[in-house]
């Protein structure tokens, strides 16, 4: 028998069933061995050795592996057929080399699909672990190791609030930024445009746009104002006009290429909004399932059987018809073909989706998108007929054109049309029947509809017709018989991105690859660098000052060339083009050079260089035209970038600390609460101000201003969900009374409090807290109600979980219990916790069973109980309770301790 090793359990399931009972196939659970978290992982000292280390979890499925090979003599390594799949592979090798016996055959097998024909024939070609893709994988491992850990320190130190910066990470996110930064620097263009209905001598009606004015041809911006738009509209209308020419071209659409990762990501984002991470996981189950092909690829090319079988499949679901008459064959765009795989495809071209029956909604929504993709690759081209029409006036001084597209053969259509990140309109609908040569006149009421609405979506008051019968409001011009309209449009800023438009515009850099694309954009996301609204991508704060500081001192290791020059040197290594240590020696020797550079660098200087790099965005321009840095409160101070003791930044003003002015980073009245700079002026109580605030920290509430005697006047946030404009005098002297007294407690005559802290609404009683439910009871909650809720909190800590059964006496003394536990059942002796494996159940551990979980707990390195006391002539009774358990262990098994003790000496593995 061979064992066969695969990442997954659900993989390993399908292939089990492929290969039957002459095959142990079992699970790694992805890559066994990491660099371990910490300095010198990479060692730049000694030709980049690595030091690599198993993980925690991963000891378990090797153990089951040797296990496993204990009795069989053949490993075949069955791991993903890419990079990350290969290097799984080299890991298993290295961790299990002093497992494995020496007449052990060891040999790798790859399939892109996990069918049992594809398994099968794979098992016949087995080869060795490719070292070039290896070593691939070991330079982009070291170099994010060697970016992580020496340029997340400077920024933590650097830049306080900062978390950490990634080798291409950091790139997306400038690419974030950057755009975030064109749409506020944008300066929007108003232009117009004018529209005519147009009705031929057989009543039918057709739409038509201004191309010419005057005898010359329209640019986009010729008509600016809505002057230039009432005279247009005014020369349309008083002229009569006449066919000047038809054309009708033949043309014909061929459908897209079938999937690669990047644009299965796009498409799964336009369709459905599914994020790159969500459509990942959804396509390794179907995957994993045997429904697809590998998903993760840079191909576009598909095997020429399944070539023919979807050619099969279109001829007998929708006739000969939609079959071109030889095959499609899609060229390969991937740089490096050894890390290039075929496109993501159905395994099976006639498993249509209502066949699979596939339950989970994700799964199905992306096998239909895959299906119908490739087999509209395969299909037939669709023929269109493309016509335009020109009117003129008699003078020649005003033309109009109408274009319409009609669908003569629908072709691949039928089944798919790829979509678009645009809203650009295509080339219109279908048009009547036109003769060149014949009158045309205004059809009266075609664009009334338009007009109508484009005064709804301005909420504008409609003019009534005045002289020459225009009628007007902001937004557009009409004629009095509503068959001409002239509109207005502005230019729109650039649009955010989405997961789509990023991972597309990622790939036209060349920056990450297939494997990557996903957790890029997640790890982003997960830092708070950026946020998710509406699908589109926000760079927050922290991300802009990430940007800023490695814009400024790193600014070589975020350019777009830098980052895809040392991706492709990458693809030269997998190739066996290029050595990896030689890529990493010379990213190291300039990388380590920029590192020593910022050693001397002050956090004021940093904080100077990103306020000057951010200075737009923080201090965007004033309508008033002053100064956008002068302080609004004292009005001589400047405004500048500071960063707080807790982390993270926020503005402040330099007469620090006679002005006590801040604001957060986003805007200048703050985060957009409406708060004026200065405060708003509640009321007065006591003969002091009650001022509504907006700080760094967000809104709040304030008695007095800050003087020599009392710099920190008091002051309390608005509680989450209380809006600012909801706020008034009562509200705010409410808030500054809190901690309010609620009564004494009967049983110390302590008085009670209710308050509002650092996690959310309490009530105390001397040193115990607990909980309230609502932030309103804080106002509200009476003697009786807070005793009660007090009494709940202890009884609550008090709480003992009671035993579900009593297996015996431990051998060292005390019970050993079977308790049930918030991740499931588990035996209990003293401090000892032992979780109960899954094929054990609660009802039937005995006690044998149970110690020796116990035994095997408390090896791993969990508390070890303090032995019974031994006579007191041997030893004091806490050298005995120290000695006896390691005494123990070594009684019961001296071998494992023999062995392990000169191990626990030795360096770690290079």
């Amino acid at each position: 028998m061979a064992v066969v090793v695969v990442e997954s359990p659900a993989k390993a399931k399908t292939i089990n069933k492929y290969l039957g009972p002459d095959y142990t196939v079992l699970a790694s659970f992805g890559h066994v061995r990491d660099l371990p978290p910490k300095d010198g992982s990479v060692d730049t000292d000694h030709e980049f050795a690595m030091k690599w280390e198993v993980a925690s979890d991963s000891k378990k499925h090797l153990r089951a592996i040797t296990e496993a090979l204990k009795t069989d003599n053949e490993l075949i390594l069955a791991t993903d057929p890419d990079r990350e799949g290969e290097a799984i592979s080299w890991h298993l090798t290295e961790a299990l080399a002093k497992s494995i016996k020496k007449d052990t055959k060891v040999s790798r097998v790859v399939f892109n699909a996990i069918t049992k024909t594809a398994v099968t024939e794979a098992m016949k070609a087995p080869r060795a672990v490719d070292m070039e893709l290896v070593q691939a994988y070991l330079a982009r491992r070291a170099l994010d190791y060697l970016v992580g850990f020496n340029l997340s320190p400077v920024l933590w130190r650097k830049l306080p609030g900062a978390k950490s910066a990634g080798r291409v990470q950091s790139v997306c996110l400038r690419l974030i930024v950057e755009r975030e930064m064109e749409i506020e620097a944008f300066r929007a263009r108003e232009y117009w445009s004018v529209a005519a209905s147009l009705r031929t001598p057989r009543a039918q009606v057709f739409d038509t746009r201004l191309t010419i004015l005057g005898g010359k041809k329209l640019d986009k911006f010729d008509l600016e104002t809505a002057v230039d738009a009432e005279m247009a509209v005014q020369a349309v209308t008083s002229r009569t006009f006449t066919v000047k020419s038809v054309e009708a071209k033949p043309g014909t659409r061929n459908p897209a290429p079938p999937f690669m990762t990047s644009t299965l990501q796009q498409e799964a984002s336009r369709k459905f909004g599914m994020g790159a991470k969500q459509t990942m996981s959804a396509a390794q189950r179907l995957y994993e399932a045997g429904h697809i092909t590998y998903m993760r690829t840079d191909g576009i090319d598909m095997a020429p059987e399944a070539v023919m079988a979807a050619r099969d499949a279109i001829k007998d679901r929708f006739g000969g018809d939609y079959v071109p008459p030889s095959p499609r064959m899609y060229k390969n765009k991937a740089k490096n073909a050894q890390e290039a795989h075929e496109c993501i495809r159905p395994t099976d071209m006639f498993a249509a989706p209502e066949k699979l029956r596939i339950t989970d909604g994700d799964q199905r929504k992306l096998y239909d998108l895959i299906w119908k993709r490739t087999i509209a690759s395969q299909m037939a081209a669709a023929r269109l007929e493309r016509t335009t029409v020109d009117v003129a006036s008699a003078d020649g001084q005003v033309e109009l054109r109408a274009t319409g597209q009609v669908i003569q053969f629908d072709g691949f259509i039928k089944v798919y049309e790829e979509g678009r990140d645009d809203t650009a309109d295509e080339d219109g609908a279908r048009l009547p029947q036109i003769v060149p040569g014949e009158a045309v006149t205004l059809a009266a009421g075609g664009q009334e509809d338009a007009f109508a609405k484009a005064a709804a979506d301005e909420d504008a008051v409609i003019e009534a017709p005045a002289t020459g019968g225009l009628r007007r409001h902001a937004a557009a011009i009409a004629d009095a018989a509503g068959a001409v309209l002239g509109q207005q449009h502005f230019t729109q800023p650039p649009p955010r991105y989405t997961e789509a438009t990023l991972v597309k515009r990622m790939e036209e850099l060349g920056i990450g690859r297939p494997s990557t694309y996903a957790s890029i954009v997640t790890t982003i996301q997960d830092r708070g660098y950026v946020t998710k609204d509406k699908n589109r991508l926000i760079p927050q704060d922290k991300g802009r000052l990430v940007t800023a500081f490695l814009s400024n001192f790193f600014h070589r290791y975020v350019e777009y060339d830098f980052t895809a020059d040392l991706e492709a040197e990458l693809d030269d290594v997998s190739a066996g083009t290029r050595d990896y240590k030689d890529v990493l020696a010379r990213f190291w020797r300039d990388f380590s050079a920029a590192i020593a550079e910022t050693a001397d660098l002050r956090i004021g200087e940093v904080l100077e260089k990103i306020d000057d790099f951010l200075a737009p965005h923080l201090y965007p321009a004033r309508e008033d035209g002053s100064d956008p840095r002068i302080c609004p409160a004292c009005g001589t101070g400047r405004l500048n970038l500071k960063t707080a003791r807790s982390g993270g930044a926020f503005i402040g003003c330099r007469n620090y600390p006679e002005c006590r002015y801040t604001r957060p980073l986003a805007g200048e009245n703050g985060a957009d609460d409406g708060i004026p700079p200065e405060g708003q002026v509640l009321g007065i109580d006591g003969g002091d101000q009650i001022t509504l605030r907006s700080g760094r920290f967000g809104p709040y509430v304030q008695r007095g201003e800050a003087t020599d005697e009392v710099p920190k006047p008091p002051r309390a946030s608005l509680p989450k969900g209380w809006a600012p404009e909801t706020i008034d005098l009562e509200r705010a002297l409410t808030l500054l009374a809190l901690p309010r007294p609620v009564g004494p407690h009967p049983d110390d005559g302590a008085m009670i409090e209710a308050g509002i802290g650092r996690y959310g609404p309490y009530v105390k009683h001397g040193s115990k807290y607990a909980n309230l439910p609502d932030v309103e009871e804080v106002f509200t909650i009476g003697q009786n109600r807070a005793v009660e809720v007090l009494a709940q909190k202890q009884q609550r800590g008090r709480t003992v979980a009671a035993a579900l059964r009593e297996l015996g006496e431990h051998p060292d003394g005390g019970p050993v219990q079977v308790m049930a536990g918030r991740y499931g059942p588990y035996v209990k002796w003293a401090k000892v916790n032992a979780t109960l494996p899954k094929d054990i159940e609660p009802e039937t551990v005995t006690l044998e069973q149970a110690l020796a979980l116990i035994s095997e707990k408390a090896a791993k390195g969990g508390k070890k109980p303090a032995a019974k006391k031994t006579p007191a002539k041997k030893a004091p009774a806490k050298t005995a309770a120290k000695k006896t358990p390691a005494k123990a262990a070594a009684k019961k098994a001296p071998k494992k301790a023999a062995a392990r003790k000169p191990t626990a000496s030795k360096p770690a593995p290079g």
